[in-house]
């Protein structure tokens, strides 16, 4: 492909915005031959869905194949960068296909025998390996950890935490000795003080959330993934579990307050990203079906577009419309703060410089 020109807004700053792609890159400064392929609309970058598993589908099973095809409905959907927070499957062979998003990966997840669903990660039978384990993952992935935080124990009848306060402690110190980040799926009460107060990177549904606990986050720097759509799927969970009464009272508690529980926890300034959670009951190529719902719990559409993109890429660390970044950016015939519906029907998607 030849040398593209593109110019059109920024919806973040109304500004007028003017760049080059060539080679896969974009270039803030002109390049000889380029065809104008948009002269108008609105420019913003490739949005972030940060809570993703390509590498996963019910029943398992998933080759490198199937896992390029879910990449791809992901990228059509304008995800252009994903956080795959676990997988059984090594996904990094996509990373030399330019048509797949880009990928910074947690490794598999981290549980124990029993707590968690069957196969999708490393079960520990010895939780004070935890950190060890921490280590390996690090190793594997493209900076983050992903540990399971909680998750039915059939003992208790109910959520219940996986980890000590010790052990996690001493995961978070390794993950970070290794260069890396660390998240938690959690979706009860139970898990979250010892994890908020191990120092965690970041918390995966966080339905549990407390006004203490709100602010906790908020004070050391702790994001939140809410997952908002993966949270509608609660009711089904629970009416799915009619052995474990207790647990299915929980997990509709939890769907109950959820949208108070994120209101809160975006008025108290908790930074909060979007994640769709695609890959087990959610379908992939939903990004914007996430952002949308965000707006659900208080955030403007011009906010809940940045928890998908510019504030999202700034916490990954991933460059947007910057020059010699990946040329990974959605083209708008309207502005998107003042309509959202324009990110479904995007006049150009283009994704390492691909047209897809």
């Amino acid at each position: 492909m030849g040398v593209e020109h593109y110019r059109g807004r920024d919806p973040f700053t109304g500004e007028q915005r003017e760049f080059w792609v060539a080679d896969g890159l974009l270039s803030e400064e002109p390049v000889a031959g380029a065809t104008t392929v948009a002269d108008d609309g609105w420019l913003i970058p490739g949005l972030v869905d940060a809570h993703n598993h390509v590498g996963i589908a019910p029943g398992l099973g998933v080759t490198i194949d199937r896992a390029r095809g879910y990449a791809y409905a992901d990228a059509a959907a304008g995800a252009l960068l994903i956080r795959e927070v676990g997988s059984p499957v090594d996904t990094h062979p996509l990373d030399e296909d330019p048509r797949c998003p880009r990928f910074l990966r947690a490794g598999k997840h981290i549980a124990r025998p029993k707590r968690y669903l069957r196969d999708y990660g490393v079960e520990l039978d010895d939780p004070d390996q935890l950190a060890a384990e921490v280590r390996r993952q690090a190793a594997a992935g493209d900076g983050w950890v992903k540990l399971v935080g909680d998750w039915i124990d059939r003992e208790v009848g109910d959520l219940a935490p996986l980890w000590s306060r010790a052990q996690l402690e001493a995961a978070v110190a390794a993950a970070h000795e290794a260069g890396a980040r660390i998240t938690a799926h959690v979706f009860g009460y139970d898990a979250l003080g010892d994890i908020i107060d191990a120092g965690f990177d970041s918390i995966e549904h966080g339905t549990g959330l407390t006004p203490d606990l709100i602010d906790k986050m908020v004070d050391r720097e702790i994001a939140l993934v809410p997952t908002l759509i993966q949270v509608e799927n609660f009711p089904g969970i629970a009416d799915g579990a009619d052995r474990f009464p207790t647990y299915q009272a929980n997990m509709r508690a939890l769907y109950a307050n959820a949208r108070e529980v994120y209101a809160a926890a975006r008025e108290a300034g908790v930074a909060i990203y979007a994640g769709t959670d695609a890959g087990g009951f959610v379908e992939h190529g939903r990004i914007v079906d996430e952002i949308e719902a965000l707006a659900g719990i208080g955030l403007s559409p011009l906010q809940a577009l940045a928890a998908a993109s510019t504030q999202a890429r700034d916490w990954l660390g991933v460059p947007g419309l910057t020059h010699g970044a990946r040329a990974d950016f959605l083209v708008l015939d309207a502005d998107p703060a003042a309509d959202p519906s324009t990110l479904r029907r995007p006049r150009h998607v283009v994704c390492s410089g691909l047209h897809l």
